[in-house]
């Protein structure tokens, strides 16, 4: 078994002209011979001729290679992430971005929580709210039935909600007002019949009263989407659709529902069987409300029932 362990380097001197002759650029060019031998045959194996500046030139190259090697890594790949004390400069605006959008969400929420609380208010005949109460186990929540209120406050209120009941100073019937001239829509009547009550926001009664066969069929008054189908124990079966346009309707006192929450419905399709369920029905009867912009409208304004 041959082994490599003599390494001979040979220098081929130039001239003896040339010996005479000194400075740092002709050193860089003298030449030198590399030889590997056997050691035992002192046969040549390997042989490379090279010069100072060959070598400097080598080195600089390969030093320059590296650092432009290191500095794409570090700045375009995600191994910078790994070297201590390397700040990642998108961090900061990543949480921020990441914290405004968690705002955003909660606050969606809060307004889609508030919409559905108000959505169940309306099916179930109760007063709209316009934040959503604070938890009861919250120490520093306080509710308004915890305050006391002076003869000068009640004065103030009986005044305030007689001015809402007269002379159309009710919300609601300026929005009606809006919902034909801002929206051009035809409704598909509900169910045809008698009106036995008509709409009263000042006595709380949000809807029109309409008398008919009994097993006579509801259908719906636009294209929409069931948000609300289940049995409560003043309305008895009741059916609730969303519009476009910000348009609610509210279907009560039915005997059975045909669709089903989150299904989507057509103008003019079946989704009721007419009734007589609930505590504040007092007799075969639809209940049917129209709601624009989270305010009553008077449903007889817009559609022909009789």
């Amino acid at each position: 078994m041959c082994t490599f362990a003599l390494v001979q380097v040979i220098a081929t001197f130039p001239m003896d002209k040339e010996k005479k002759k000194k400075g740092f650029l002709k050193k860089l060019h003298h030449k030198y011979r590399l030889v590997i031998m056997h050691n035992d045959t002192l046969e040549e194996k390997l042989t490379i001729a090279f010069t100072r500046f060959n070598v400097f030139l080598f080195v600089a190259t390969a030093s320059i290679f590296l650092i432009v090697a290191t500095i794409y890594l570090i700045a375009f790949t995600p191994l910078k992430e790994y070297i201590p004390g390397y700040a990642d400069f998108n961090t900061r605006q990543v949480l921020r971005e990441l914290s405004l959008r968690t705002d955003s969400l909660e606050r969606d929420l809060r307004q889609k929580d508030l919409y559905i609380m108000n959505i169940r208010n309306i099916v179930e005949g109760r007063d709209l709210i316009e934040e959503i109460p604070e938890k009861a186990d919250d120490p520093e929540a306080v509710t308004y039935d915890e305050l006391p209120r002076s003869r000068e406050d009640s004065l103030l209120r009986a005044e305030i909600e007689q001015m809402l009941q007269t002379d159309n100073g009710y919300r609601g019937a300026v929005e009606a007002r809006a919902v034909g001239q801002a929206i051009h829509i035809s409704f598909f009547t509900p169910l045809h019949g008698m009106i036995s009550s008509r709409f009263r926001p000042g006595d709380g009664h949000y809807g029109v009263d309409i008398v008919a066969d009994h097993d006579a069929v509801i259908k719906a008054t636009l294209d929409g989407t069931v948000i609300f189908a289940a049995w409560t124990i003043e309305t008895g079966y009741t059916i609730g659709i969303q519009h476009d346009n910000n348009i609610l309707s509210i279907y009560k006192h039915n005997s059975s529902l045909l669709k089903q929450q989150g299904q989507f419905v057509e103008a003019g399709e079946a989704i009721a069987i007419i009734g007589d369920t609930g505590l504040y029905s007092t007799g075969t009867h639809l209940h049917f409300e129209l709601w624009f912009n989270g305010n009553p409208v008077d449903p007889a304004d817009y559609i022909a029932f009789e």
